[in-house]
């Protein structure tokens, strides 16, 4: 058995790895430390798990029990994972970062970038995962298959609508009903701090043309949606990218090749770990469409599915059970 600790546990991303965990036939959950919720029922605050019959521990309580070969699951905020990572790691214990903090390479670069579908190799012997979100992932899910294609790519647009979860749990204006109800909220404009990110692993792929990406915030729960415009600089079979698309993935348990007229579609994805991708190609543009949850294949379900791949379990361990959506 895998002990693991979670830090920053009331948040959305936690409550979906919690599920997970709690039903993980390979983890024992030790510590599910948050500041704002000790003391409190997890099923007080998280209603959709009332199976779960543990209590918020307090601050610190992690540290003081973890041992070498734990795993640490950080939710928090990035400057607290910046500050509680080399603790951990210092322990012996390895850790899995779901905030931007050891992302960018340029910056910390004894972190494997967490996306199994590209660095499962790295991930496996990894001590440190920086766990991509939900933009990064749907995006880079979209482009890795267009690499090979990369020397004939004149431009790049990524346009993304995430569900309003993405903004975390703490209460904020811009993240109330009434602000974000009937709206289709562009933001970060013209330089999000994920582009950075998108373009980093857009470069390792070799994929060095323009690149605009735009976020946009939507009025749902949960959900991510990419659409992702490649501009070839000539028209190119609509089978040639089909196959680097079925070969990319073929051994990839999460990812899906839809067929055409066939979308992905948001709510069948909700509370799992699972990516919908939709390619179709018209002259001299390739439009891919990828979709996901952005609390499961976006954080929480991408997470355990790193800890998977270190511990060396099969990769769909605990994330077969779909997480309840209320």
């Amino acid at each position: 058995m895998t002990r693991v600790h979670i830090i920053g546990a009331a948040g959305y991303g936690a409550g979906d790895a919690i599920h997970y965990l709690d039903q993980h036939p390979n983890v024992e959950l030790i510590t599910l430390e948050s500041q704002s919720s000790a003391g409190t029922a997890v099923r007080d605050t998280f209603r959709s798990l009332p199976y779960v019959d543990r209590t918020f521990d307090r601050a610190g309580a992690a540290l003081e029990v973890c041992r070498a070969g734990d795993i640490v699951i950080l939710a928090g905020e990035s400057e607290k994972a910046r500050e509680l990572a080399p603790k951990f790691l210092e322990l012996g214990a390895r850790v899995i970062d779901l905030s931007d903090a050891f992302r960018m390479a340029s910056l910390n670069p004894q972190a494997v970038y967490g996306l199994p579908e590209r660095y499962r190799d790295q991930i496996a012997r990894a001590q440190l995962v920086a766990n991509p979100g939900c933009y990064p992932t749907a995006s880079l899910l979209a482009a890795i298959p267009l690499a090979p294609f990369a020397h004939r790519i004149s431009n790049l647009v990524i346009d993304a609508k995430s569900g309003i979860s993405g903004a975390g749990r703490s209460p904020k204006l811009t993240s109330m009903y009434a602000e974000v109800d009937g709206d289709v909220r562009a933001y970060g404009i013209p330089s999000h701090r994920h582009g950075k990110e998108i373009e980093q692993e857009l470069r390792a792929l070799g994929i060095g043309v323009p690149f605009v990406f735009t976020p946009h915030v939507v009025p749902m729960t949960r959900g991510m949606l990419v659409d992702a415009y490649a501009v070839m600089r000539e028209p190119i079979e609509e089978s040639e990218i089909r196959g680097s698309f079925a070969k990319s993935y073929a051994t990839n348990p999460f990812v899906e090749i839809l067929d055409a007229p066939r979308v992905p579609y948001l709510p069948a994805l909700a509370g799992t770990n699972n990516t919908q991708i939709a390619i179709s190609v018209r002259g001299g543009v390739v439009h891919v469409l990828a979709g996901n949850d952005n609390l499961g294949k976006g954080a929480a379900g991408q997470a355990v599915q790193n800890l998977n791949i270190m511990c060396g379990y099969p990769e769909e361990a605990g994330l077969g059970a779909r997480i309840p959506v209320v």
